[in-house]
């Protein structure tokens, strides 16, 4: 790497660190707190039960052998571990503003991971395309974050195409204690919907669609080559004609209703987001859903 091009990726990290800190410091303080804080609880002791304690924690074995009450005491665990999926596909690279889908995933998962650091949580990061491209295991601190950000928008994957399986598989196989599975992709796959429904049974498991606007409308340009960046397949559009452009919302339209189908049916919560527009309302109302929800 030359010296201009890591003087580049110095600057682009260091922006998307000033963004993303600053949002969480201003916008989101305190929500990724009382979403995800707390959700498990470890078993502590078993003691003698006292007038006021919960029936519901009863040990009825220990109560049973020892002839009195007994009650089981759990404690709140207090660090959780982040683990970020990123897809960095082919199409992900695809942006039609001054984003890419590659990079509004970075700034997600900037978001995502300086609020976890902030709640003394770990960040794990794994990138994926066709296969695995990297792993890193979950940690504490801001040189980490840094790092993770900087390889989701300058990893350079071997692969091009998307396997989200092979991803959810990866993950469940590495992830021994329950985690909260953060999965950023276009999702241009089929056939995973057996491991995501494994992966939402054994962790909390949030979908996030990114996607640009020109992937769900085509404008009026004539003539038109498109080409699929993951397979290399290209193809000549009329862009000029209706019927053209009104073929292409309805695939992409029912590339949508498929995928929220997808989601639902597996119990996966799911947040939209579009390149080139502000993800902060979004983000906000996704919190602001799963607390009440608690």
């Amino acid at each position: 790497m030359n010296p201009a091009s890591a003087r580049e990726i110095l600057r682009k990290v260091r922006h998307v660190e000033i963004r993303t800190r600053r949002l969480v410091t201003d916008a989101l303080a305190g929500q990724y707190h009382s979403v995800f804080k707390g959700r498990g609880m470890n078993f502590e002791e078993v003691r003698e039960y006292v007038p006021g304690d919960e029936v519901r924690s009863i040990d009825w074995n220990v109560t049973a052998r020892s002839g009195r009450p007994f009650v089981k005491k759990f404690t709140e665990e207090r660090e959780l571990t982040i683990l970020l999926l990123v897809d960095v596909s082919g199409s992900n690279d695809f942006g039609s503003t001054t984003q890419s889908k590659r990079e509004l995933a970075a700034e997600l998962g900037s978001v995502l991971a300086f609020s976890a650091i902030r709640n003394n949580d770990k960040v794990g990061v794994i990138l994926f395309t066709d296969r695995i491209e990297l792993y890193i295991p979950p940690r504490k601190g801001r040189s980490h974050v840094l790092r993770a950000i900087r390889d989701i928008l300058f990893h350079e994957p071997k692969g091009r195409g998307t396997a989200l399986g092979a991803a959810l598989d990866f993950t469940v196989r590495i992830a021994s204690r329950r985690a909260v599975m953060f999965l950023i992709s276009d999702f241009q796959d089929t056939g995973y919907e057996t491991p995501l429904r494994i992966a939402a049974r054994r962790h909390d498991l949030v979908a996030v669609h990114v996607r640009d606007r020109r992937e769900q409308a085509l404008p009026s340009l004539g003539l038109l080559t498109v080409e699929d960046p993951e397979t290399g397949e290209q193809c000549l559009l009329e862009t000029n004609r209706r019927e053209t452009r009104l073929k292409f919302s309805e695939l992409a339209e029912a590339h949508q209703s498929t995928l929220r189908s997808t989601l639902r049916h597996a119990g996966v919560d799911a947040l939209d987001l579009e390149t080139g527009a502000s993800y902060i309302a979004p983000l906000t109302r996704f919190f602001a859903r799963r607390a009440r929800r608690r």
